[in-house]
């Protein structure tokens, strides 16, 4: 095969960089495209872990793009923060290394199909069209090839220190537990040490990636001080799930479950180191081990779901909950049929959210002005006058499918923005 000309090389070396210049201009998209295509792995699908997918996915096509943009070897690129701390924290959970490096390989397959689009669009020369491309191509799979040893590695680093570091056999018994396994109270109370035969208020916690390091030393710290608080007499269970995020489980005493998860909430309030906390039902025994856990998890997923709008305690017993975690399974799903049933009325502005408000409060309050003002703390008039607005700016009548409605309010005040379309501009929309 000959060998290029130094002047073609030159050439080709220019368009390449020149291909990678107008992709930098549109990064966004390519970051989005790139991101959707991994997520098309299951594993990669995990809400907690999206924000940490999106910074490795940022950070690898930036560190890629300059590399071609600089002619610099890969070699001497320095692997990203971002995506070595996304395999770690897909270590930590114990999910597969096998997903880790698809996730790699999708990842260049889009953005080859990106950069081929947009070697077409520059209209050269067949021929030097194609030593552009295949230089993008040379060089991005040199950049994968390398990224995918560095991410394994750090992969199996973590996972290997994960396991040796946790209680892990506690940890295994838990989940087993968890999972319904056919279990000797007794004999699994020695091993876990903790208390069965209480009854359990369940509660999951976690930090966001701003606190920054380890959180699991003092968010134990803080569930050992809550079940002080709500007079357990015996040690809480505290297991790990990664370093931002844990599962626990307090043995209350029988006087203190029916008001449990209020004193949570006075607690939590009363701190500056609160964590997220989602919290199930206090149940007794093992079962009531179970059940609470899941209604815990199932407040947490919709807590994620609400992203800012998420209260910094959320519980099972929390009116419209469940119902709102069963509309919210499928988030894209949920926000089209928010669409379909509110219409102009599901707009994300500050107007449109006093109108939902005010009509969801309405409609709980069986439809009384008078219940819903007091709630509100707003005139009777004023309520009127919104009730009357929500329905135009929906566009039909309640009547036929109230229920509808309720629901559909009931995600826009949990979930918020996560289920709102984006703003809608008409004449007809007046502030409040």
């Amino acid at each position: 095969m000959m060998e290029a000309r130094p002047d073609h090389a030159e050439t080709v070396a220019h368009f390449a960089t020149a291909v990678v210049n107008r992709l930098g201009e549109r990064l966004a998209e390519v970051t989005s495209s790139i991101q959707q295509m991994v997520t098309e792995i299951a594993e990669m699908r995990d809400a907690e872990l999206l924000q940490v997918l999106q910074d490795s996915v940022d950070a690898n096509v930036d560190t890629l793009f300059s590399a071609i943009r600089h002619a610099i070897p890969i070699e001497h690129v320095e692997p990203p923060t971002a995506a070595l701390e996304h395999a770690r924290r897909l270590a930590q959970r114990g999910m597969s290394v096998n997903a880790l490096v698809r996730a790699y390989r999708l990842g260049h397959k889009a953005v080859l199909s990106i950069a081929l689009h947009e070697v077409g669009a520059l209209n050269l020369e067949p021929q030097l069209s194609l030593d552009v491309f295949g230089q993008i191509a040379e060089i991005t799979f040199g950049y994968i090839d390398w990224m995918s040893q560095q991410v394994v590695a750090t992969y199996e680093s973590e996972r290997d220190r994960w396991i040796e570091n946790r209680n892990s056999l506690r940890a295994w018994q838990v989940r087993e537990l968890l999972e319904g396994a056919d279990t000797d109270i007794d004999s699994m109370t020695t091993a876990i040490r903790y208390p069965l035969r209480r009854t359990h208020l369940s509660v999951v916690v976690w930090c966001g990636e701003s606190d920054g390091g380890d959180q699991l030393v003092p968010m134990e710290r803080f569930i050992n001080q809550l079940a002080e608080s709500l007079g357990a007499s015996e040690a809480a269970l505290f297991i790990p799930v990664d370093r931002l995020t844990a599962w626990a489980w307090i043995p209350l005493p029988a006087n203190a479950a029916s008001n449990a998860v209020a004193q949570l909430r006075e607690f939590a309030a009363a701190r500056t180191d609160t964590p997220w906390i989602a919290a199930g039902n206090p149940l007794p025994g093992i079962e009531g081990f179970r059940r609470s856990h899941r209604q815990a998890q199932v407040a947490r997923a919709v807590a994620i779901a609400s992203g800012s709008n998420a209260p910094r305690v959320t519980a099972a017993s929390d009116a419209g909950l469940s119902m709102t975690a069963l509309l919210g399974g499928s988030l894209d799903e949920a926000r089209t049929w928010v669409d379909e049933v509110l219409g102009p009325l599901a707009s994300r502005t500050e107007s449109d959210e006093r109108l939902r408000e005010t009509l969801r409060v309405f409609l709980a309050t069986g439809s009384s002005f008078t219940a819903a003002a007091a709630e509100l703390h707003l005139h009777f008039n004023s309520i009127k006058y919104r009730v009357q607005r929500a329905i135009e700016r929906r566009g039909r009548p309640i009547t036929d499918d109230r229920l509808d409605v309720e629901a559909a309010l009931l995600l826009c005040h949990r979930l918020g923005t996560a289920v709102l379309s984006g703003p809608r501009a008409t004449a007809s929309a007046k502030s409040l």
